[in-house]
């Protein structure tokens, strides 16, 4: 979409907006109007905190529980997506009519990344269609790592990609501190040494740790970040050569 298209587009987004809130409200109209502005300003899947920074660099000071309503009722109207990524806090989105994507996350720095691909819609309308299935709405969110973080550690992937029998070093464990200290709890910390028993490709991963047997979810697994063991002890030999 051309950028003369998608200030035409939010120009009428927002006309439509103010003709549908002053069905709903008669106050503040237009400081509704200012924070969808500054929404439709951005395509970034976005945080009420990177909402509140980005008026605030508008020149506007809106208490946050006022943003909070208006961003929910954008969501109402169909304006705008809440979206929970896993690990993530909730975050909007600009709902565009007639337009559907999916997501790429990286389990790694948390960049989400917007595509479309025709042939998955296909494919999807097919298994729907053959198990007599009216398919309403879908979502697909795949994780895994950026083009970025991928050439940082190249050898760096999540546990859930491991083989049965590898042995692996945990390197990184994402998913912010409730995540860690799960894991924590389970005796699981960067630097400890697994060995896949078995990884089915969907369902639980069992892995073995010091001398227990350990059943991690597939969620939980995508956020823990390993290299392979003798990965490690090779880059040791070649430090000390």
């Amino acid at each position: 979409m051309g950028q003369n298209s998608m200030k035409n587009s939010d120009y009428f987004e927002k006309t439509n907006f103010r003709s549908l809130i002053e069905a709903d409200w008669k106050d503040r109209i237009q400081d509704r109007l200012n924070i969808i502005d500054v929404f439709l300003g951005t395509e970034d899947h976005i945080t009420l905190e990177e909402i509140f920074r980005l008026l605030k660099e508008k020149g506007y000071d809106f208490e946050p529980v006022f943003v909070s309503q208006c961003m929910n009722r954008m969501v109402d109207l169909g304006f705008a997506q809440k979206k929970q990524f896993e690990g993530q806090p909730i975050r909007y989105e600009h709902r565009h009519l007639g337009r559907h994507h999916d997501h790429l996350i990286c389990t790694k720095c948390g960049e989400i990344l917007e595509f479309t691909n025709e042939n998955i819609e296909k494919l999807q309308m097919e298994v729907t269609a053959q198990y007599g299935f009216h398919m309403l709405q879908h979502r697909m969110d795949i994780y895994g790592l950026c083009s970025r973080c991928l050439s940082q550690r190249r050898r760096l992937m999540p546990l859930a990609m491991a083989k049965p029998g590898e042995k692996l070093v945990i390197r990184e464990i994402a998913g912010g501190r409730i995540g860690r200290a799960r894991l924590a709890s389970m005796g699981l910390r960067p630097g400890d040494v697994l060995e896949i028993i078995s990884n089915p490709g969907e369902g639980r991963i069992i892995l073995g740790h010091d001398f227990t047997r350990l059943a991690i979810g597939r969620g939980v697994a995508q956020k823990i970040m390993v290299t392979l063991a003798d990965e490690e002890r090779t880059e040791s030999a070649e430090d000390r050569g």
